[in-house]
């Protein structure tokens, strides 16, 4: 029997809210333990919650993103579990009427296009977190405990490793655009869960279900479900016994190891959350959300090939994150030639923001100036070498090029004579170089050339230089 891998993703996404889910207490990673939290989200008997509204703008906002419907109506439940980064024994958290519901996304793997549908797009509460030291003791932070959490739960559609880590690729993309979450794995601000298990399509024979916990990489997702494919193929062809259960990856020796006996929906006891009335999201709002939503990442990358004409990966590159898409077209815009100012965008200007820690935003270097030197290149006032000299500085003082260029006398010499003279000296300076040319060695002319460029201070229009010393040469 061919059995095919089926499997899905759970990914829980922080929201970039202000405050909790339920509660006032700030939202702000890396603060000291315990500084943020409360009675609400502590779970002290008699506190009582208060659904955070952006959040739910948020999952609203992602799942009409997602192309999933908004419910009307759609309520919090109680999901009953204890652990201690769980102070009150049960997370809030939606179950069968969620939110968002039945959306998708297309993508392509190697120009191997696949659809993922989406089963739902839905709010809970994040849990604390345990810290288990090395002397036995455990200790117990309460910070991230309430946090707003989206979960986007996938049908179980994807069937290899490669599909599952250009999804989380992309949906991160997404979230950054939306500006819901930073979606940093780093910092446990994008989780995800994948279920897997293989299926014979003719006869409908599946093997258990397994989840896979612990995840903080997309290599370790890709991994660990590549893994757990080829694990349960080996069982099949070996007959070895298989059961529904959580696993955990085990980096170091790079295979899953069981964690527990997966748990089913009644393990939980789900019943409605008494303290919270149901949601009832007014289609006005929900329109307003709709009409606030950006040019989403894919549909810009597209753009960028056709309107502009860049190489796919250009493309990709540029539109991965929205402040740097958005500071290419308005350099583009300035200039007029969009390969260059992707070459820029890509280039020197993401180089110095890496190097100085800003962003697109926060730097000094306005795009239009960017644009401004890419025409100054492009209309020959000034050569390549010399606006790559210069761009540290108009990147650290957020100066006018063309201001600049003046006050450092740095106008590219386009007078023929003025340049003439100077090659005459070019040559008269390098007889070997010249007989090497004449002899028909074409790069010899590479001296010549760089003569010039030295008494010009790379000022000398590189193009009419190597005109003039090819007619010389040649008489």
């Amino acid at each position: 029997m061919a059995f095919r891998p089926m499997v899905g993703l759970e990914v829980h996404a922080q929201l970039l809210t202000a405050s909790k889910m339920f509660c006032s207490c700030p939202v702000a990673f890396g603060s000291n333990p315990n500084s943020n939290c409360c009675p609400v989200c502590t779970g002290m008997p008699g506190s009582l919650p208060v659904p955070n509204r952006k959040a739910v703008q948020f999952v609203i906002k992602t799942g009409l993103a997602l192309g999933c419907k908004v419910s009307d109506y759609c309520r919090f439940y109680r999901k009953n579990y204890f652990y201690p980064d769980l102070a009150k024994n049960f997370q809030i958290s939606q179950y069968d009427e969620p939110l968002t519901y039945e959306g998708h996304i297309d993508l392509a793997v190697n120009g191997e296009p696949f659809s993922i549908r989406v089963r739902r797009t839905h709010l809970e509460e994040d849990t604390g977190k345990n810290l288990h030291l090395s002397d036995g003791r455990s200790l117990v932070e309460y910070n991230r405990c309430g946090v707003p959490l989206m979960e986007v739960v996938t049908e179980p559609d994807f069937t290899s490793a490669d599909q599952v880590r250009e999804y989380l690729v992309q949906l991160r993309r997404l979230l950054r655009y939306l500006g819901v979450s930073t979606a940093n794995m780093e910092e446990g601000a994008m989780r995800c869960e994948p279920t897997v298990n293989l299926v014979d399509e003719e006869t409908g024979q599946a093997t258990p279900i397994v989840e896979i916990k612990n995840l903080a990489s997309f290599k370790a997702v890709h991994d660990a479900v590549s893994y757990e494919i080829d694990r349960q193929h080996w069982c099949l062809e070996n007959d070895a016994e298989m059961q529904q259960e959580t696993r955990r990856w085990n980096e170091t020796e790079a295979k899953t190891t069981v964690m527990r006996t997966k748990e089913s929906a009644d393990d939980y006891m789900y019943f409605p959350e008494p303290d919270l009335v149901p949601l009832t999201p007014e289609r006005e709002w929900v329109e307003e959300i709709a009409q606030s939503l950006p040019e989403l990442p894919l549909v810009r990358e597209r753009r960028f090939v056709e309107e502009y004409g860049l190489p796919q990966y250009d493309a990709e590159v540029l539109t991965e994150d929205k402040q740097v898409a958005d500071y290419f077209e308005a350099v583009a815009a300035t200039c007029g030639d969009p390969k260059s100012a992707s070459n820029w965008v890509m280039g020197d200007f993401t180089h110095l923001l890496h190097e100085s820690g800003q962003s697109p935003d926060t730097c000094k270097l306005r795009p239009e100036d960017l644009g401004k030197l890419i025409k100054l290149i492009n209309d020959t006032t000034i050569s390549s070498k010399i606006a790559k000299d210069i761009f540290p500085t108009l990147f650290e003082q957020g100066t006018d090029p063309q201001q600049l260029i003046e006050e450092q006398g740095l106008a590219q010499i386009s007078d023929e004579d003025e340049l003439s003279a100077i090659v005459d000296a070019a040559i008269e300076a390098n007889p070997k170089a010249v007989a090497d040319y004449q002899g028909g060695k074409e790069k010899a002319l590479g001296a010549m050339v760089g003569y010039v460029m030295k008494e010009t201070r790379g000022q000398a229009n590189p193009g009419l230089v190597n005109q003039i010393l090819r007619e010389k040469l040649s008489e």
